[in-house]
């Protein structure tokens, strides 16, 4: 089953485009996937995969507690080497066909108000190099709404700081243009100018460089920055870059941005994932109405008081 792996790695690459992060997953869950109807269900061969086979991986997940959004990832990337099988003709049918998703409970994304936001860039200074980085790095996040895998391969060359933007390489290799703010332009003029020479040790294009070895930095380090700088705050909430980004949208379409343009400010291709925002802000309106409106206060503390 290993041959069929390594088959199904190039077609992730090459034929679907997949991005490294994706195809790695994807990847990593149909080798699971595999291990398990090797090991229990004596599978050899493709063909003797059977939609029994199948149930009881899914079966396995539900007995491990798996949640639905990883079982949901974890069943897509099983369609997909299904698909690519029956492409390759390596079986007749596709045994998945027949196999729904799991449905997923909708969270809300965890935001940021615009006080916390406040608290978190009074935390930034420009001390140090390092400290300068961060500010810059930061201040673009919350300004423009960036992924953080796009912040970190920001190159030089993608800044148009004068005319007020950048120019992101997103999903799919896809370009967009996105505005920066006078204050995170400042941030990264300054980290530019005073700092990053500091921390360059060979030529590089790449805008945010570690401390170490002057290579670009990590998502991961980007994420335990964050993680401290909100921990300085005396924030209590659990954010990550990418709880940045959508605090970035929430406060926008909290200002009257029109949803479409915050679709496009953050270069997705579905307007449906951008709407979840929407509900952020009707759960706002509804506790706003429950606090101001008398009436409505009253009903909810009776409803509080009769809850079993």
């Amino acid at each position: 089953m290993d041959n069929y792996l390594k088959e199904y790695h190039y077609y992730l690459i090459s034929e679907l485009h997949l991005s490294s992060n994706t195809w790695h997953s994807y990847e990593s869950d149909v080798e699971q996937y595999i291990n398990f109807l090797v090991k229990y269900r004596g599978i050899k061969e493709p063909q003797d995969i059977q939609i029994i086979d199948l149930r009881s991986y899914i079966d396995s997940l539900n007995r491990k507690k798996i949640e639905a959004s990883s079982q949901s990832r974890k069943l897509s990337a099983i369609k997909s080497f299904h698909k690519f099988l029956l492409k390759e003709k390596y079986v007749k049918n596709n045994i998945t066909s027949a196999i729904d998703l799991p449905k997923q409970v909708k969270k809300l994304p965890t935001i940021l108000s615009i006080k916390e936001v406040d608290l978190l860039l009074n935390t930034l200074n420009t001390d140090t190099a390092i400290e300068c980085r961060n500010k810059a790095m930061i201040e673009l996040t919350y300004a423009s709404g960036l992924r953080v895998s796009e912040l970190v391969n920001l190159k030089l060359s993608d800044l148009h700081l004068e005319a007020g933007f950048v120019q992101i390489h997103g999903k799919g290799n896809k370009e967009r243009i996105v505005p920066v703010g006078e204050i995170a332009i400042d941030s990264l003029n300054y980290y530019i100018e005073n700092a990053r020479m500091q921390l360059v040790k060979k030529h590089t294009d790449f805008l945010f460089l570690n401390g170490r070895d002057g290579g670009v930095i990590t998502r991961q380090a980007f994420f335990l920055i964050i993680k401290e700088k909100v921990k300085q705050a005396g924030i209590k909430k659990e954010i990550s870059p990418h709880k940045l980004r959508h605090s970035f949208a929430s406060h926008l379409l909290k200002n009257g941005v029109d949803l479409r343009f915050i679709q496009e400010l953050l270069g997705h291709e579905d307007i449906s994932t951008t709407e979840r925002y929407t509900h952020i802000q009707n759960d706002d309106m509804i506790k706003t109405y429950e606090y101001a409106h008398p009436r409505a206060r009253k009903a909810h503390e009776n409803n509080e008081k009769h809850k079993i």
